[in-house]
Order: C-alpha cells, then structure tokens, then sequence
C-alpha cells in the first residue's frame, strides 16, 4: 500500500537545485582514496543522476578517509552553551547550540565534529528540524560519541531536511516514536547505532526519501508499527551489517525508484508482512527522475539471515535487475508464503500535477488510484536456504509468483506486464512444510517461461529433499555442519546481469553487472561459488 510521506519539501526549487551540488563526489567506499578527495564537487546538471558507487566487499564499510574538521564539544551535565566548545572542560551543554555553530545554506570549507560526552540528551538540548547544512567529503558533518558507542543516548528523534555528508556515530536515538528521517539528503552515514521506536510505537523507524548515498552499519535498528526502515527514491548505499527487526509490516523495504544498493550480512527478523522486500508500492508523485518505472534497480540482497517472520522472508514487489542470494531464512511466511516474487504497486497520492509530469516524461503511472500491475524483470533467487522446521511452515505455498496481467491504460506500462521476466530461482535448498506443500505459481512461471516453470524450479533446487544440518539455528548458529548435507553442497553459477535493456524514457543509469559474491557472511572466502546460505 501507499504511504504518505510525512514531512513536505519546504524550500523552493532553487535550493533543491543546490542541493544536487556535492552529487558528484562519487568516490569508491572502500578502500580509502589514495588521495583526499576535493573538498567541493562540481555541481550536477539539474536531473542528472550521480555516477554509481562501487560496492563494498563483505565487511567493508563506508570510508571517512581523510577530512578537515573543527571539534565541538559537548557535555550534557557539565557543559554550558556560553562556553567555547572548543575542548572537553569548555564543552557546550546542549547539541543544539553546538548545531547553530555549524553554518547553513553553504557549502562548508570547513568540517565541523560535534564530540558528544557521554550522557543522556533531553529533547530540550537537542535540535528540531536539522536542516540545510551542506558538508562535503573533505569537510563533513560529525556527530560523535566520543567515549564510545552507545553512550551519547538523544531522547528525541532526528529529522534531517536538504543536509549533505553528515556522518551520525555511536550514537542512540531513543525517542519511543519515529528515530531518524532524512528527506533531500547525500551522504549520510548512520554507524554503530540503536535506534528504537519503543514497542512499535514509531510508524516508522528509519525513513529515507528523495535522497543518494545512504549508508546504515553496523546498527540495531527497531520497534515501528509499520517498518524498521522505509528507503522511497533512495539512490546509492547500503544497508550493512545491522539488527533489524520489530516491526508490525515489515522489517526493511526499498521502493519508490530506489536503486543501486546493497543489503547484506544482516539479521532481519521478527516483523509482520515481510522480512526485507525489494519494491513494493509508491505514490508517482514521491519518485525522482529518471528513476520513475520500477520499484527498484539494481538491489543486491546477499549473506543476510532473516527469520521468524509472518510474511515471507524476502520478496520482490516490482523491481529490475534484483540479486537475492545466499541468505538463510529460517521459520519464514507463517501466515503467506515463504519468498514472494509479485508486482508493485503505483499511484498518485493527490499531487496530480507532478504526477501527470511524471507519466509525460515516460515514467509508469498516472493521475489515478493506487494499482498493482508494476512489473519485474531479471530478478535471481539463487543458492539461498529457506529452512522452516519440522512443525513449522508457511501457511500457503513455498512461493507466490503473480500471473501477467493488462497494466491502466495510459500507464506507459507495457501489457502484459509480468512478474515473471527473465525469473531464475536456482540452486536453492528449500525445506518447508509437508511433500506436496504447493509451489505457489498463482499463474506465474508457466510451462511457457523458459527460465522459471514447475518442472524447472523442481530441478533445479532441493524442495523438501534436504533437511538442512546447520549447528543450532533454533539458538541462532545458522552455520552448516562441517562435513553436513549443506557444507557439501556446491552452489550454482550465478549469470551477471546486463543494463541494455534498462527502461530509456527516461533513461537510468546502468548499475553493477557482476552478481559473484566472493566470501560469506562471516568473512571467508568462497571456494568456486561455496555452498547455499549465508555462512
């Protein structure tokens, strides 16, 4: 379903073009650059896209790299906002002085680390709407605990408009309600974090829209009674590493034209309608071109445990070029299905104007209500494991795969549209349910498709012959038994993806194509293409 975005863009079109000037310092994420990168970027044409990041091996993460910043400190005991701030004994005492300190609306020659003492950070100290401040790679924007993760706690939440390059470390967000948004921001960077709606009293508990170069790490990111996080027309990124988990819908999704972005080694678990799901359902009028045909591009899924929850473990609503491999799932779709595969959802949301010049520039959509009838293509589940144990399976099906179908007329879409396109699942062990637990196919994958059909899809993956031997997943050691019917056996080659076939009206840019992923979850190098699952 469509969400209204809850905050609306507050500054003329001017700014929102300055926003775009620091896009193209697009550097690798890691390794660090062998020199510093320059300290301002050129500013992009208006609707240009950023070149596309490099995708960071497995374990890698975003790299600061060498920067030119100006410490301010603060202490929310002992600190005092007529003081310097300069050092700890002349630290400020509440964050949204050392926030007025930083200047705003240009570009920063200058970066600016606000060190925070540990201590609590009533939402009195702290700022309501952190907006326009525009660092760069050289001269980023730093919130730092400073004696280390966990110990700077905000007791209210960040809401981030038209920021760029700023960098959140170590610290909590425990608001009890929604933790972090950010609209019409680049670069940002959310580190060794707990961000906490509470018992799902957040709506949601991250929210990132109309924003590029977005990266969560390391982090344990929950309680909404919608999703841990919601990406909506987010470009470039990655979402590394984290605990996601306690939501009522679901824990993670990317929709709304998002694209490029890696989600991997992460623990994704006990939410609602879905684990993590690539695409889902957006308003026409909150994508940004040329992103404005899918639901998502060039997602990368991989070495990600995610269990116990109601809906299916992974999905895809809608997307182009998706790569959903070695993941393990464990007690997955109680209530649906264990892995969906369907199509997205598109509609306008009461902006009809932008809407209509969205469907003009060639994107799929209209002035309309919601519909479902986004289609997919080139998307491969391969060598994942779907493990539901014995007295455990998802409720209907393995999988749901949707039939073609006529998408509106005017959309741009292309009839049928199919969910099915270029749909290769294999090399999976799959264990769920009883023998004859049906496929799921719901008029998808017929005996037609040459890459996706019954009786390929029973060949090409172990559907409830293997009973997975991993050490303990019941205590949380999805490893394989060294030596088990896991550890011995081989994985399928997966195919690279190619971009010439990428919707050209407008035209997006192409992503990666190389769909090898080189080591597991834990670090270790795969021999050849390893086995099934994460570890």
């Amino acid at each position: 379903m469509i969400k209204e975005l809850r905050f609306r863009i507050l500054f003329l079109t001017v700014i929102s073009v300055v926003a775009l000037f620091a896009l193209a310092a697009c550097a690798p994420i890691a390794p660090p650059p062998a020199t510093a990168p320059p300290a301002t970027a050129p500013p992009a044409t208006p609707g240009s896209p950023p070149a596309p990041g490099v995708t960071p091996g497995v374990g890698e993460r975003y790299s600061i790299g060498t920067i030119n910043v100006a410490d301010i400190w603060v202490d929310p005991v002992s600190g005092s906002d007529t003081n310097s701030g300069a050092t700890r004994t002349q630290a400020l005492r509440s964050v949204g002085e050392a926030w007025r300190r930083v200047p705003a609306s240009v570009v920063l020659t200058q970066g600016y680390r606000i060190q925070l003492v540990a201590g609590e950070y009533p939402e009195s100290s702290l700022v309501n709407y952190w907006e326009n401040r525009w660092g760069t790679a050289t001269n980023p924007i730093i919130l730092n605990a400073v004696d280390g993760p966990h110990t700077a706690v905000f007791r209210s939440d960040m809401n981030v408009f038209n920021t760029r390059y700023l960098y959140v470390i170590g610290v909590d967000i425990l608001p009890n309600r929604d933790a972090f948004h950010c609209e019409q921001c680049s670069y940002i960077l959310l580190r060794q974090m707990e961000l906490s709606g509470g018992a799902r009293s957040a709506h949601e508990t991250i929210k990132v829209n109309q924003s590029n170069h977005v990266y969560i790490e390391d982090s344990n990111i929950h309680g909404a009674d919608d999703n841990s996080i919601d990406f909506v027309a987010v470009q470039y990124g990655h979402i590394r590493g984290n605990r996601i988990h306690d939501a009522q819908d679901w824990c993670v999704y990317t929709k709304g034209g998002s694209a490029y972005i890696s989600v991997s080694e992460n623990e994704i678990f006990n939410c609602g309608t879905g684990g993590f799901t690539s695409g889902q359902g957006t308003g026409f009028e909150f994508m940004t071109s040329p992103w404005l045909h899918y639901e998502a591009y060039g997602i990368s899924v991989t070495n990600n445990i995610i269990h116990d929850t109601e809906g299916a473990g992974l999905g895809v609503n809608g997307g182009y070029n998706i790569l959903m491999a070695y993941n393990t799932l464990y007690r997955v779709g109680s209530r649906s299905h264990a892995v969906e595969f369907v199509h997205g959802a598109r509609g306008c949301d009461g902006d009809t104007a932008t809407c209509a010049a969205h469907q003009s520039a060639g994107g799929w959509g209209g002035t309309g209500a919601e519909g479902q009838f986004i289609p997919s293509k080139h998307i491969y589940f391969f060598n994942n494991i779907v493990y539901n144990p014995i007295g455990f399976q998802s409720r209907w099906s393995h999988f749901s795969v949707h039939g073609p179908l006529t998408p509106p007329s005017q959309s741009n879409v292309a009839s049928p549209a199919r969910a099915d396109e270029d749909l290769r699942i294999a090399g999976n062990i799959i264990y769920n349910g009883p023998a004859d637990l049906d496929l799921g196919l719901e008029d998808g994958c017929a005996s037609s498709n040459p890459t996706c059909n019954s009786t390929q899809l029973r060949a090409d993956n172990a559907i409830n012959t293997i009973l997975p031997q991993l050490v303990n997943p019941a205590g949380g050691d999805y490893s394989p038994v060294a030596g088990g019917n896991v550890a011995t056996r081989a994985s399928v080659v997966i195919p690279s993806f190619s971009w010439s076939d990428a919707p050209s009206v407008p035209a997006v840019p192409g992503g990666s194509t190389n769909n090898a992923v080189g080591r597991n979850r834990s670090g270790a190098v795969r021999s050849g293409w390893g086995w099934p699952g994460a570890y």
